[in-house]
């Protein structure tokens, strides 16, 4: 194949440039991104070298249109490396991650190039540009420092080949991490250890054995999070510890696709890197374009949750501890027996059974009727399905976004159903970024894991299904309503503790009155959920908060304290380390493990959210303030959302975060309705 006939070499020519996947062949990857690298350097030499005085346009403005056939294929190969890669896809992976480490270095660390980029930017009080033009020169220019362009060649040098290294495990730690969550799901000989499964999930779980080979047995394919969906249901003890311990085991098993020495090399490497950078500690450094600024502020802000998540956890252990004597188990609660007893306390206390509610939440009608409807009502879209653009995978589904006016905003894909090749958990992102200037519109997909129904069946959600997909529609709202000029700066585009705000505040939608008669109808019989069932969950919406934030805090703690360590420090042991922290920051309690374990800890070793985990409990702290603020403001109208969408969800990173959530919300963002949404103050 000639370079003209590879698809990444010119823009799409379909709707919104969307990636032409009929075209699209693994083996166009690798001398795409090849190419792509050196095109991108060859433009930033041009830039770089320019003799003419550096302006913001030939400076600033270039640097923000260069290299735009490797973002493409980039943003192809990153979506597949992670919801449906391949052996080829993953060698290519481990391959090009050095060389695309490398190539950020040679942009960020080039010294001619910074040297342009720093006359500008003294300038920029007295330049006549837009306000986003100005705070594209501070973020870009910021981002530049913190990657160290002040540095002496010498240890420019240095940090390059610290870059690479870890650029390389980080690849090594996803993959591994994927090969060993497969390799450690469990298998099942004997269908009476899946008492308490439904029908479809015995059924499930036999299919996915017959595609390993496994004739005549049953596995239970493990979720990338400590605490697996089936120990809810599992009867049999034996079969939940069996479970959990595959889980929280899966990259400790002392094989190829151990993590553990992986970690502690990165956690090294990142500690040098800051140092050289001038911090004290990676979380020093990686917080300094964040809106908590210093890992001092960000542990502060947790460690005050602390007390109240596992007061509150301690009384739902002793909740669960109390049924189990009063069965006789002669046990002491242990974490793989929580889901189970935590389940039975629900329904006795609310009387409340996940198979009463899953009929009522067919994953069409929650997407169309839910999901989609509250995006109608609050922002005046509506989305239209297209069978005519080429998708990836037999399960993607496309559709095309217009406003309220008729204009067609974007294309959003959807991507939902579980398989072993797909990386755990949900997740949003963009094949196209919304740039005026380079004239592009969102092309978004959302990913999930929800268990794929046998054929001719039909997909039934939990409660926990529901809310993932209002909130990873809630990121794509935050992309397909960018209006920015700069690509850098344009929708989800923003630091981590601010970019799981919207989406956790569309979360708030799933129970909304008006949208929850909408959707919350029975598969079968189109009947509304009936009252008294929509009152009890309800009543259970705080149920068993207090082990959600504990298991949370724990993971975020183990973040931030891994980002801590000093680059001096000896070497940690993964497992000793985790012990001392939890013990530490007091969140070690033998019945809440951590939703992650440091070993498979996807979102900080692999994922961009080293030092960051904490965003979730930040944003949560936004989310529930805007929604508090929603309710006293009339809730699910019009205006409401108009408002929302003009001065937070259309603005991206334009400008100061801080700024931009005080002007819509008129105040400082109050942790109260955090703590009262999460069940941690003023709830039973």
């Amino acid at each position: 194949m000639t370079i003209h006939e590879n698809p990444f070499f010119q823009a799409s020519q379909l709707p919104f440039q969307a990636p032409p996947f009929n075209l699209i062949g693994d083996d166009d990857y690798e001398p795409a991104i090849s190419e792509g690298i050196r095109a991108y350097l060859s433009e930033i030499n041009v830039i770089a070298g320019l003799a003419a005085t550096p302006t913001f346009d030939n400076t600033y403005v270039a640097l923000e249109g260069a290299g735009q056939m490797l973002k493409r294929v980039l943003a192809v190969f990153g979506a597949m490396a992670s919801a449906n890669t391949n052996d080829r896809l993953q060698q290519i992976e481990e391959k090009t991650a050095p060389e695309l480490a490398k190539l950020n270095d040679a942009i960020k660390l080039n010294g001619a190039l910074f040297a342009r980029l720093q006359q500008v930017y003294d300038q920029r009080l007295t330049l006549d540009i837009s306000p986003e033009s100005k705070r594209l020169i501070e973020v870009t220019y910021q981002r530049f420092v913190l990657a160290g362009a002040n540095l002496t060649p010498q240890d420019k040098q240095r940090l390059s080949q610290l870059n690479q290294e870890a650029a390389s495990l980080s690849t090594r730690f996803t993959q591994s991490l994927l090969t060993a969550s497969k390799q450690a799901a469990l298998a099942i000989a004997d269908e009476t250890w899946l008492d308490g499964l439904s029908p479809a999930e015995i059924s499930a779980a036999g299919l996915a054995a017959k595609e390993r080979g496994l004739e005549g047995q049953w596995l239970l394919v493990l979720q990338n999070t400590t605490q697996q969906p089936q120990l809810q249901w599992l009867k049999r003890r034996e079969t939940r510890q069996a479970l959990f311990a595959a889980s929280v085991g899966r990259a400790e098993r002392g094989d190829n696709n151990d993590t553990r020495a992986l970690i502690i090399r990165l956690a090294q490497i990142r500690a040098q890197q800051a140092n050289l950078v001038g911090f004290a500690d990676y979380a020093s450094w990686a917080l300094q374009d964040q809106m908590a600024k210093t890992p001092t502020a960000a542990l502060a802000f947790m460690q005050n949750i602390v007390p109240a998540a596992t007061t509150r956890a301690k009384r739902e252990a002793a909740d669960i501890q109390a049924l189990i004597d009063d069965r006789q188990g002669g046990f002491a609660l242990a974490p793989w027996d929580w889901q189970f007893y935590a389940e039975q306390v629900r329904k006795m206390k609310y009387e409340l059974n996940d198979s009463q509610i899953r009929p009522f939440f067919p994953l069409d009608r929650v997407l169309q009727d839910g999901v989609f409807y509250a995006a109608g009502r609050l922002y005046g879209i509506t989305l239209t399905l297209r069978t005519d653009i080429p998708v990836y995978q037999s399960d993607v589904s496309v559709y095309e976004v217009f406003d309220r006016d008729g204009t067609s905003l974007a294309l959003f894909y959807t991507d939902l159903f579980q398989r072993d090749n797909k990386g755990g958990g949900a997740w949003m992102g963009n094949f196209i970024d919304q740039s005026t200037l380079m004239d592009t519109r969102p092309v978004i997909y959302n990913v999930a894991n929800l268990p794929k129904p046998p054929s001719g069946q039909v997909a039934l959600l939990s409660w926990d299904d529901v809310i993932t997909l209002f909130h990873e529609f809630g990121h794509t709202l935050h992309g397909l309503f960018a209006t920015q000029q700069y690509a850098s700066l344009s929708g989800t585009a923003t630091p981590r503790d601010f970019v799981e705000f919207p989406s956790q505040f569309n979360e708030h939608w799933a129970d909304d009155p008006e949208v929850f008669d909408n959707y919350a109808k029975h598969y079968k019989t189109g009947e509304p959920m009936p009252e008294d069932l929509r009152e009890k969950i309800r009543r259970a919406a705080r149920f068993n908060k207090g082990y959600d934030m504990t298991e949370l805090l724990a993971a975020a703690l183990l973040d931030m304290h891994w980002h801590s360590l000093a680059a001096d420090r000896p070497l940690e042991q993964v497992d000793e380390f985790e012990s001392e922290v939890l013990a530490q920051e007091k969140v070690n309690l033998d019945y809440v493990p951590p939703r992650y374990r440091s070993s498979f800890f996807q979102h900080i070793w692999g994922g961009g959210y080293a030092a960051g985990y904490y965003a979730y409990l930040w944003t949560q702290m936004l989310a529930d303030d805007a929604f508090d603020a929603f309710r006293k403001q009339g809730g699910l109208t019009a205006e409401n959302g108009r408002r929302f969408r003009q001065l937070i969800l259309s603005r991206g990173n334009s400008e100061d975060l801080d700024r931009l959530y005080r002007t819509w919300r008129g105040a400082e963002p109050s942790i109260t309705p955090m703590l009262t949404n999460r069940g941690l103050q003023d709830g039973d």
